[in-house]
C-alpha cells in the first residue's frame, strides 16, 4: 500500500475496501471509504454545477442521441452486462469526446411485478459497480427490492473499465527519484523537512496525473456524473430514477436531485455526505469520527472479540493501541515470509480499516493486535490488504468491464481526481499545515491522517462547485440514513443533509460501523426496502 492510500484510506469520503468501495461489501457487511468532512463558516453559495437542468435537456439535438440510446445487454455469467455512451464534456456534447461506461445488471426475479430499475452506487468515488454487482453485491439488497428491481450498477466516468479511464501511473512508473520521505515510520511529519518532502510527493503525485490524464481531469466531477445518471434512467426506460447510495453514492444522489428534482422517484442515500462543508471541516470531523470509533471498539471489544481483545480493559486496549503507534514509528514490525514490515502507516490503515466493518473486523483486528504487541506484524499487514514484498505480485484485482475482462482498480487516483474537483482546496502549502496542526489536536493520528490526504489537491485541477445547502425545489421526499458509530460519514452529516432535504426523513442505526442497510439488521433493511418499493414514508425520529 502507497504512502498516500494509507493516508487516504480515513477519508470515506468516502472512506474504504480498496479504497474507493467505501459502500457495502458486497460479500456481506460494509468494508470501506469516503469521502470526509470541513470550517464552520462554508459559504452557502449555491453550487453552479448544481442549478437544475432544464427540464428539457434530453430533447438539445446535440444530447438527444445519448438520452434515446438503448443498451445492448448480454449474458454475463448470471447477470447482464451493457454499456452506455455519455458525452465527456455537458457543455459541448456534441464535440465527438465521450466516456464509455460499463453497465451490469440483476434482473427483477419477478418480471410481473417490476417497478423498474434501481440504480446504484457503492461509494467512493472511485467505487466500480459493476465489480460490486460481479462480486456478490446482490446480497447487499433485500429480498424484496431483488424481487421488483432490475438492479443496475455502472461504472461512473473515469472508474475502472470506463473509456476512458483515471490514469495516474505507478509510483514505480516515474523516471524521477522518489524525493526523501519522513525520517520517521510514521503518519504525521514533525519537521519542516518531512513536511517539504511530502509536499514534494504530493506535487509529483498530482503531475503524474496531469501528464496521462490532462483531457479528462476536468470532467470526473460529481455534477457530470449526476448527469450521466439522467442518461443511464431514460436508456433504462424509465421516467424518473430510484436510486441508492452509500458514503460518496449518497453526494452523487443529492447532486442528482438538484439537477432533476422532477425526475426522482425515490432516493436512499445512506452514509450522508453533507454538501455544505467546506475542505477543512470535512477533514476535522472525519478526524472525530475515526477517533471516536477506535473508542467505540475498545469500549466494546469484549461484547464483539470476548478473549481476542488485546488487553481486558477497554483503557488497556487503547494502551496498546498508543503503544503499537509509538512502537511501529521507531521500529517497524516483522512479516512472516515478506521484506515488508509494519510501520506506523499500515498499523494506521489496518486500524482504520477496520473501523468499516465491526461485526466481521473487530474479532481479527484484537487478535492482530495482540499479536503486534508480541513483536509480530503479520495479521496486521493482512489486515492493511498490503502484500508488498510477499510472494505476492500485488496485482488487486479491479472492477469488470462490460463483458468478462478484469480491469485495474484505480480507485485511489478517482478519489484524488473527483474530491480535489468537486470541493475547493487552497493552493497556499501553509493552509495544509495549519489544518494538519488543527486536527493533531483535536483528534490526534486521525485527524492528521487525514489533513495530510488533502495536499495532493492544492495543485489539482479546479471545479465550478462551492459548499452550499441543498437546494432542490419541488424533489419528493428523500430517505437519509445514519449510523450513530460511522467513522467516514459522521452521523452529524446525516442529520444536516436530512434537514436540509424537502421532506428529508432521516433512518436512525444506533451503533458502530460504516453505513447501514445491508449489513443485517432488519428494521433499517425493512424500512429501506419499503420505501423504496412502496415509497412507504419513515416516520420522523425513528431509529433502529
Amino acid at each position: 500500500m502507497s504512502r498516500r492510500a494509507a493516508l487516504a484510506l480515513v477519508l470515506s469520503a468516502a472512506v474504504a475496501a480498496p479504497l474507493a468501495a467505501c459502500g457495502p461489501d458486497p460479500t456481506g457487511p460494509r468494508a470501506a471509504p469516503p469521502a470526509s468532512t470541513a470550517t464552520a463558516a462554508a459559504p452557502a453559495t449555491a453550487s453552479a454545477a448544481a442549478t437544475p437542468a432544464p427540464s428539457d435537456a434530453a430533447a438539445r439535438p446535440e444530447l438527444a442521441t445519448f438520452y434515446r440510446q438503448q443498451p445492448a445487454w448480454k449474458a454475463c455469467g448470471e447477470l447482464q452486462c451493457a454499456a452506455l455512451t455519455v458525452p465527456m464534456d455537458y457543455g459541448h456534447p456534441g464535440d465527438g469526446r465521450t466516456f464509455t461506461l460499463p453497465l451490469v445488471r440483476s434482473a427483477a426475479t419477478d418480471p410481473a411485478g417490476r417497478i423498474g430499475s434501481l440504480v446504484f452506487n457503492p461509494g467512493g468515488p472511485g467505487g466500480s459497480g459493476v465489480a460490486h454487482l460481479k462480486e456478490g453485491g446482490t446480497s447487499s439488497f433485500g429480498e424484496r427490492v431483488r424481487t421488483r428491481f432490475d438492479i443496475v450498477g455502472f461504472d461512473p466516468r473515469g472508474v475502472a473499465g470506463s473509456k476512458p479511464a483515471v490514469d495516474c501511473g505507478a509510483p514505480e512508473q516515474s523516471a524521477e527519484p522518489s524525493p526523501a520521505g519522513p525520517a520517521r515510520n510514521a503518519v504525521v511529519p514533525t519537521t519542516e523537512a518531512e513536511r517539504r518532502a511530502l509536499l514534494t510527493e504530493a506535487d509529483r503525485s498530482t503531475a503524474a496525473c496531469a501528464a496521462r490524464s490532462a483531457e479528462i481531469l476536468p470532467h470526473v466531477g460529481t455534477a457530470d456524473a449526476a448527469r450521466d445518471l439522467d442518461v443511464l434512467r431514460a436508456a433504462l426506460g424509465d421516467p424518473k430514477l430510484s436510486y441508492l447510495g452509500w458514503s460518496y453514492g449518497t453526494y452523487l444522489g443529492t447532486v442528482y436531485g438538484e439537477l432533476f428534482p422532477q425526475r426522482v422517484r425515490a432516493l436512499v442515500l445512506d452514509g450522508a455526505v453533507d454538501p455544505a462543508q467546506d475542505w477543512s471541516e470535512r477533514v476535522l470531523r472525519s478526524g472525530v469520527a475515526f477517533r471516536r470509533a477506535v473508542d467505540d471498539y475498545a469500549d466494546s471489544c469484549a461484547a464483539v472479540a470476548g478473549r481476542a481483545c488485546p488487553a481486558d480493559s477497554p483503557d488497556g486496549i487503547r494502551k496498546v493501541v498508543a503503544d503499537l503507534y509509538e512502537r511501529t514509528a521507531r521500529k517497524p514490525l516483522k512479516v512472516d515470509g515478506s521484506t515488508r514490515r509494519v510501520d506506523q502507516n499500515l498499523l494506521h490503515s489496518a486500524l482504520t480499516k477496520a473501523m468499516y466493518t465491526p461485526e466481521s473486523q473487530w474479532k481479527p483486528l484484537s487478535e492482530a493486535l495482540r499479536s503486534a504487541h508480541r513483536g509480530n506484524g503479520t495479521a496486521l499487514a493482512a489486515l492493511a490488504g498490503d502484500t508488498s514484498g510477499s510472494d505476492d505480485d500485488g496485482g488487486g484485482g479491479g472492477g469488470g468491464g462490460g463483458g468478462g475482462e478484469t480491469v485495474p482498480d484505480n480507485s485511489d487516483a478517482v478519489l484524488s481526481a473527483v474530491n480535489c474537483l468537486d470541493i475547493p482546496h487552497p493552493a497556499d502549502p501553509q493552509a495544509y499545515w495549519d489544518l494538519l496542526d488543527r486536527a493533531r489536536q483535536q483528534s490526534g493520528v486521525f485527524g492528521a491522517s487525514t489533513a495530510l490526504a488533502e495536499l495532493d489537491c492544492r495543485t489539482w485541477p479546479k471545479g465550478g462547485t462551492t459548499p452550499h445547502r441543498v437546494t432542490a425545489a419541488g424533489l419528493p421526499p428523500v430517505l437519509v440514513v445514519g449510523t450513530t458509530g460511522d467513522p467516514a460519514t459522521p452521523y452529524e452529516d446525516a442529520q444536516s443533509l436530512a434537514a436540509q432535504l424537502p421532506g428529508g426523513m432521516l433512518l436512525t442505526l444506533k451503533g458502530a460501523g460504516h453505513t447501514a442497510y445491508g449489513r443485517g439488521n432488519a428494521c433499517v433493511d425493512g424500512a429501506v426496502d419499503g420505501y423504496l418499493t412502496g415509497l412507504t414514508p419513515v416516520a420522523p425520529g425513528t431509529t433502529c
